[in-house]
């Protein structure tokens, strides 16, 4: 006999299944909850205690701070694999042979040429247009220039789909920078490699030759794969409840890139730089905004330390603070911003109040530090972590369309007015 949970109302105890899953996550199964009671219903704002899904791709425990991509700890895929292998674990469920491997780049490049209207919807925008904005715009308009649905129940047209916004994804992500910089716009090389080719994109003058740096490669490949996917968070369940009213992939991506533009999810490396940058302006004191950090009565928040799921430290973190040291070390950029950085992240892992309550540099401390010391913009920081959570949301696009969930429809309990009376305007 399956475990059930039992929950009384009024007198009457109803019983619900408990789902376990393959790390032992227990869940009440309450699809039958109005049903059985009449009407009633959970509320959980936030859904921080609700699953709205079982899925296959990643496993995050914040508690013990383990993230694993397809059964994958993020510490061997950050070390031995490239991000496209990640992207093609994420999306295909296994890592790729050789042979599989390089199909899937070369399909990639075969796909990665951008209609040239795209230009012209990108002329439209002004250069102070955020690049979130931007970039949402662009992806959304894929599928002007790609009408035809995607047929899920075909292996083709899925693979398609997959390769084609793969290879595209990229350019308008360097379109958007390039924009911004007043730089013409570029197609790529599809002779060097996926990040090889994103940076080339990013950072290519035309007048200049462009020389590669294998350790800004290196860190850029890192963030990609640690950003990839991060379970059932903001916009990865945007991506999933805008894709179960069986829109497009497309379309769902760009809905997906307007969740993760806010402040609260992926915007939060940006909101790291600004807040160096108000330490800078305002004398550079690190000590001065410790204090104020841990004074309760004090509005400033110390932005990019903690995270609200990992409860120890992040996992990332910990992979990306080591890509850090060497791409300031290599480039050997004399900024006072980044000196602030480091003396924060050295003070808060030393200091008793931040290590008792496991406040540690969070991956979106450490990827604005890589990001600027590269030289992109900090307006471009959530394009980044979007070029990396790509795969993640396609794998989620991909498994919720594929075993044919239903539409998305929370429920909600009304606090407003009862039924009232309807008056003509001459009685109100």
């Amino acid at each position: 006999m399956s475990e059930t949970a039992t929950l009384e109302i009024n007198g009457q105890k109803h019983e619900f299944p408990l789902i376990k899953g393959t790390e032992n996550e227990v869940a009440i199964d309450i699809k039958t909850l109005r049903g059985v009671t009449g009407g009633v219903t959970t509320i959980d704002p936030g859904y921080k205690n609700t699953g709205s899904c079982e899925s296959a791709i990643t496993f995050l425990n914040g508690e013990e701070g383990v993230l694993r991509y397809r059964g994958y700890a993020i510490e061997d895929l950050a070390e031995k694999a490239s991000f496209l292998e990640v992207a093609y674990l994420l999306i295909f469920g296994e890592l790729p042979t050789k042979v599989e491997l390089d199909k899937f780049h070369a399909d990639i490049k075969e796909e990665s040429v951008v209609d040239d209207d795209i230009k012209k919807i990108l002329d439209a925008f002004p250069k102070t247009a955020h690049p979130m904005g931007v970039l949402s715009s662009l992806t959304s308009a894929l599928t002007a220039f790609n009408p035809t649905s995607v047929n899920v129940d075909s292996e083709e047209d899925m693979y398609r789909a997959i390769v084609k916004i793969m290879g595209k994804f990229p350019v308008l992500v360097a379109w958007t920078m390039r924009k911004q910089k007043g730089l013409p716009l570029d197609y790529g090389d599809d002779s060097i490699g996926y990040v090889e080719n994103v940076l080339k994109m990013m950072f290519k003058k035309p007048n200049q030759e462009y020389v590669e740096n294998s350790i800004l490669i290196n860190a850029l490949d890192k963030l990609l794969i640690l950003h990839a996917d991060h379970e059932q968070n903001c916009s990865t369940s945007t991506v999933r409840i805008v894709g179960s009213s069986h829109a497009g992939l497309f379309a769902s991506l760009s809905a997906g890139i307007s969740a993760l533009w806010g402040p609260l999810h992926g915007g939060a490396n940006q909101a790291v730089l600004e807040m160096l940058e108000a330490i800078k302006e305002d004398g550079g004191d690190t000590k001065k905004f410790m204090a104020k950090a841990k004074d309760k009565q004090d509005p400033f928040r110390l932005m990019g330390f903690g995270h609200r799921v990992y409860k120890n430290f992040d996992p990332r973190a910990k992979i990306i603070k080591v890509a850090a040291d060497e791409v300031l070390a290599d480039l050997g950029v004399e900024d006072p911003v980044l000196d602030i950085a480091k003396g924060l992240a050295a003070e808060a892992l030393s200091d008793e109040y931040f290590v008792k309550r496991k406040l540690y540099p969070n991956v979106d401390f450490y990827s604005g530090i890589i990001y600027r010391a590269m030289g992109i913009p900090v307006e471009m920081f959530t394009v980044m972590f979007a070029l990396g959570r790509l795969p993640g949301w396609i794998s989620q696009w991909k498994e919720m369309r594929t075993r044919k969930e239903p539409i998305g429809r929370p429920r909600q309990v009304y606090t407003g007015e009862n039924y009232r009376e309807f008056k003509t305007i001459d009685n109100r």
